[in-house]
């Protein structure tokens, strides 16, 4: 059996560990971030094409019509299909370790650590970036969709390559408590809340389509949490798949709260329904081969991610804030 080199066998350690830890790259995740938790479990596998593309249903058929005997029938064309486009998004981390290193930790066990080490930082470093993306307005380069770029303060804004000011049926709903959507203006208390939450919880529900996540800053959780004492229900972390997170309901939908990257007194009303994590198969936290650069006695491992974060209907989504 050959005997592999430091680098070789670092470069064999790092890719393995990560294969064999890439499912608690999601558990580390989800501490931090409840969207990720809940899209992740149903996570949509795109293998390729220039953009991502989710068709929407964006009108009616136009040609209804009440007629009468000889009334001329409308057969006009009725398009209806139109497409949200979005970009590729690509996200990397590596692990690296000089020859020196590798030499001064030559035995089995201390090369071990010293992979492990890394890895668990390399994890560690992509999840609290990719919590922080998650939650993102989006307008870093190369940085993903975050809720803060598919649900705007506005309504508006122009996300998959259509623009809200042009298209009502793609502009989120928005609930400002000093001029509500009910005509109705409060100043944000324990005492109102529950009111404020309900008037966005009706613009955001079609049918059976109702949020099933509310996703809060920690200042209008605790005022959620403050109005429901005498009634409160929480939900296990098991019921609601939440790792490392105990939920408040709310018609249905889990109240949970989060600090990465959230906005300061912000209520998400999600549909999470409508809102995909896309991931390339190919690049789902993936090891790359080991490589040892031209001009320097090292090796590095580089983990890549690619995908985006993806709507399909804007008008089922809302946000909750002051004013």
């Amino acid at each position: 059996m050959a005997v592999l080199t430091p680098h070789e066998a670092f470069g064999d350690l790092v890719t393995t560990t990560f294969r064999h830890q890439s499912t608690k790259i999601a558990d580390a995740i989800s501490k931090h971030n409840a969207v990720f938790r809940k899209l992740e479990p149903k996570k949509v596998r795109v293998s390729g094409g220039t953009t991502i593309c989710h068709p929407l249903d964006y009108q009616e058929n136009s040609t209804y019509q009440r007629y009468s005997g000889y009334d001329t029938l409308n057969m006009n064309a009725s398009p209806h299909l139109t497409n949200a486009e979005f970009n590729w998004r690509s996200v990397a981390v590596s692990v690296v370790a000089s020859g020196q290193e590798l030499r001064i930790n030559n035995s089995k066990e201390q090369i071990i650590n010293l992979v492990k080490s890394r890895t668990k930082n390399a994890q560690r470093t992509f999840a609290n970036n990719f919590s922080m993306d998650m939650m993102s307005d989006g307008t870093l380069p190369n940085q993903i969709n975050g809720i803060r770029a598919l649900i705007s303060d506005s309504g508006l804004g122009t996300v998959g390559n259509i623009n809200a000011a042009n298209w009502e049926f793609w502009r989120n709903k928005v609930q400002t408590a000093n001029a509500s959507l009910h005509g109705i203006n409060y100043t944000l208390s324990k005492d109102n809340i529950d009111q404020v939450m309900l008037e966005l919880y009706m613009a955001c529900t079609r049918g059976d389509d109702a949020p099933d996540l509310i996703l809060a800053d920690t200042i209008l959780y605790a005022m959620f949490e403050n109005s429901q004492l005498p009634l409160r229900r929480y939900t296990s972390k098991e019921a609601t798949g939440q790792s490392g997170f105990t939920a408040l309901k709310y018609k249905g939908a889990d109240v949970l709260w989060d600090t990465v990257n959230m906005p300061s007194n912000r209520m998400y009303f999600l549909n999470t329904e409508y809102l995909d994590l896309v991931v390339h198969p190919d690049a789902d936290m993936t090891p790359l081969p080991n490589v040892r650069p031209h001009n320097q006695e090292a090796s590095v491992t580089s983990m890549i991610w690619m995908g985006n974060m993806v709507c399909s209907n804007r008008m089922l989504q809302g946000v909750l804030k002051p004013s």
